[in-house]
């Protein structure tokens, strides 16, 4: 059974590993100053593996967004990040936001609907070269 943890502050290697198997990413990055400031940050522990992480960071204010939901390859379609956003809701509202926000790429609108968000307008500047 995997079980959703809030604020597991989950170490970088832990994230790392799993940032290279759900998103291809190959570099490695510093997660402290993410986490630290994140209104809260979800993990979903396989025993003691890391197979699945959602950011909520917040404005300081009523607003929070939904960052990074991530599920390993592995054990994918089993519904885990379904419960990691949908606790992600909860834990955002009992910390005091009033609006949860999430930009995602077309082929997640269905889950993201299945999650309770509704569609809206936004807009995205890349800042950096790829």
């Amino acid at each position: 059974m995997v079980a959703i943890r809030i604020d597991p502050f989950t170490s970088n290697d832990e994230l790392n590993e799993l940032w290279a198997e759900a998103w291809g990413a190959s570099n490695k990055r510093d997660f402290s100053g993410v986490l630290a400031r994140s209104l809260a940050h979800l993990g979903a522990y396989d025993g003691k593996s890391l197979v699945g992480f959602v950011n909520v960071a917040g404005d300081g204010g009523v607003h929070a967004f939904i960052l990074d939901t991530c599920v390993h390859p592995r054990i994918r379609r089993r519904g885990i990040a379904t419960r990691l956003v949908k606790e992600a809701v909860n834990v955002a509202r009992d910390r005091g936001a009033e609006w949860l926000h999430v930009d995602f790429e077309a082929p997640l609108t269905s889950f993201y609907r299945n999650c309770g968000f509704t569609p809206t307008e936004a807009g995205l500047i890349q800042l950096t070269e790829r």
